[in-house]
This record gives C-alpha cells, sequence and structure tokens, in this order.
C-alpha cells in the first residue's frame, strides 16, 4: 500500500474550538488520505466526523483514539455505524487507554487493568463491526446479545501503543498501530516489538501510523504552542527515557519532582519539541520524513500547529504535502 501522509486535528486548547473545522477542510482539499478526529476535552468524535465527513470530497476519517474505560464497545460501534452511514465515508476507529486525568477525574470511571480492558475492547469492537452479535464476558467487559441495526461498516479497526501490553493486543487484533509523539529510533523498537508479537500471534504485522507534530517554517507562536504540548509527557513511562536519550535527561528530572506546571513549562526548551516533530525548514522535515519511514512507519499523521501566524495551519498543511510529494511520491 506505500506510505501515506494523514492529518490529525489539533484539537488545540489555545485556538477557537470551530477552527479544526477548517483545518479538516484544507486537509481535505490538499490530498492527505485521512482526517483523524480525537476526543478529550473538547469535540463529541462522532458529531464533528460527522459534520465535516459529509463535506469531505476524498479523505477518510479514523475517530479516536476512544478511552476504552469511557465508552464501552457496542457505544463504539453505534457511533461509528452512524457516523459512516451519514457521511458515505470510509471510517476507520482507534481504541486507546487515555491517562488517568480523562478516565479517573473527568469521567469517574476506573482505569485499572486498562491494558486488558484495551484488548477485550478491541476484539468486542472488531466483532460488532463486522455485524457479528457479540458475546464477551471478560475479566474488565461484559456485552451480551447486541448486533448492529445500521449497515456494519467493516471499519479498519486501530490500536494506540507504547507498553508491551498494548501492543500486544495491536499485534492481535489491529490493522494499524498508532504510536503518539515518539522518535524515530523508538518507532524502530516499538516496530521490533510489533513484528515479534505479531509472529507470536500468527498474524501479518499490522500497519504502523506515527502522530508528530507539524510545523513548517514556524514562527514564535507554533514554538510556544509545540512546547506547551509536550509538557505533560516528560515524566510519563517511556516518554521520559525517549527525551533522556534525546538529551533532555535533566529536564525530566525536574519533570519527576512534580513541580508546578508554570516551572516546568519554563524550563522547556524551545528545540525540545525537535524531538517528537516535523518542525523547521523544509530540508529539516523532508530528512525527518525519511527517518520515520526508514525506522517502520507506513503512515506519518501531522497534527498541525495553528497560530494566528498560520490559522487552521493553512501553510503547514500545503507545505507537507509539497514535501511529502517529493518524500513518498504521493
Amino acid at each position: 500500500m506505500g506510505v501515506h501522509l494523514e492529518v490529525s486535528l489539533g484539537l488545540w486548547q489555545d485556538r477557537p474550538p470551530e477552527e479544526v473545522i477548517r483545518t479538516a477542510g484544507i486537509a481535505d482539499s490538499l490530498g492527505y488520505r485521512a482526517i483523524w478526529i480525537g476526543e478529550m476535552a473538547t469535540w463529541d468524535a462522532f458529531a464533528l466526523g460527522t459534520h465535516v465527513g459529509r463535506t469531505f470530497r476524498q479523505a477518510g476519517l479514523v475517530l479516536g483514539p476512544f478511552a476504552v474505560a469511557v465508552r464501552d464497545p457496542a457505544m463504539i460501534a453505534i457511533g461509528v455505524a452512524s457516523v459512516a452511514a451519514l457521511t458515505g465515508r470510509k471510517v476507520s476507529v482507534a481504541l486507546g487507554t487515555s491517562s488517568t486525568t480523562v478516565v479517573e477525574s473527568w469521567h469517574g470511571r476506573d482505569r485499572s487493568r486498562s491494558g486488558l480492558a484495551l484488548a477485550e475492547s478491541a476484539g468486542a469492537v472488531r466483532s460488532l463491526l463486522d455485524g457479528r452479535k457479540t458475546e464477551l464476558d471478560g475479566e474488565v467487559l461484559h456485552t451480551s446479545g447486541y448486533r448492529l441495526r445500521l449497515p456494519p461498516p467493516r471499519s479498519d479497526l486501530v490500536i494506540a501503543a507504547f507498553g508491551d501490553q498494548a501492543i500486544r493486543a495491536a499485534a492481535l487484533h489491529a490493522d494499524t498501530m498508532v504510536l503518539n509523539l515518539v522518535d524515530p529510533p523508538s518507532v524502530r523498537a516499538l516496530v521490533t516489538k510489533l513484528e515479534k508479537a505479531a509472529a507470536d500471534c500468527g498474524r501479518p504485522r499490522p500497519r504502523v501510523a506515527v502522530w508528530t507534530t507539524c510545523a513548517i517554517d514556524p514562527g514564535p507562536q507554533a514554538i510556544e504552542q509545540m512546547r506547551r504540548g509536550v509538557v505533560g509527557y516528560l515524566a510519563a513511562p517511556g516518554y521520559a527515557e525517549m527525551f533522556c536519550r534525546a538529551g533532555y535527561a535533566d529536564l525530566v528530572a525536574l519533570a519527576r519532582t512534580r513541580p508546578h506546571p508554570g516551572a516546568l513549562l519554563a524550563a522547556v526548551p524551545a528545540s525540545l519539541h525537535t524531538v517528537v516533530g516535523l518542525v523547521g525548514g523544509r530540508e529539516q522535515v523532508a530528512a525527518r520524513m525519511r527517518e520515520y519511514i526508514e525506522a517502520g512507519a507506513d503512515d506519518i499523521v501531522l497534527v498541525p500547529a495553528a497560530t494566528d501566524e498560520d490559522p487552521a495551519g493553512t501553510y503547514s498543511l500545503g507545505a507537507a504535502a509539497d514535501i511529502g510529494r517529493t518524500v513518498i511520491g504521493s
């Protein structure tokens, strides 16, 4: 199938919420293969997906990752089938475990045994989207007797993974595994783990998509936006080790002391975004894109910065599409 460029709506908290509608339309007009619509603090992904998807001329939709402790398999399947029926687009669905803040603080749900919940949800969602009546009496999740009333969308299933348990769930159930904000060496290591897990399951390796922030010839507002975007990852397991390898051990050590968020942000250098982003001039971004592909990425999903300097990420999306045609020929 080759390598593809796709776009994930940034849902930046410092921008007007409706700006992403324009971003989605621009990405579709530029020929990006799919638009990813996540769900955390702003839009309901099914509602936004229906709204933008009905205007698309070519792009598919990837909805999620949905937190499996918040949305149950039947709810996810009904939502995906609804968007597919209302838009007439190909709609894929991504599952993940999300964060303790989102699951436990915002939604009041139990996030324990999240890896097991991810695997159980993946199997049930796959079955429902294929039109089968699903019976699951799992250790964490339960569903019995439901079958989609709408036409089964037979969606591709995406699993957001980083840890070993999630990688195994992706190897067993997914068409694609998505990695969020990781550098090329981490992509290579995680792809190797996925290949082994898939071989152990007797399945071909799923495709690997990599989410990466994107700003071409960025101004100071974009740099500041991306600085803020990586703060929450500095002390997270796996991510902390990645940033240490990249030369930011002192910053990770500070993050692990749990300082005031403002104090931690003040210590984040402008260069940090280059670890996990397609950021800089065109030649720099093209070289980084090649690094991701050589590390094993099948799809590169751009999360464009959106600022007053580049509203809706218009310039970055256009420039990245041009770079992609040079690097991957599409």
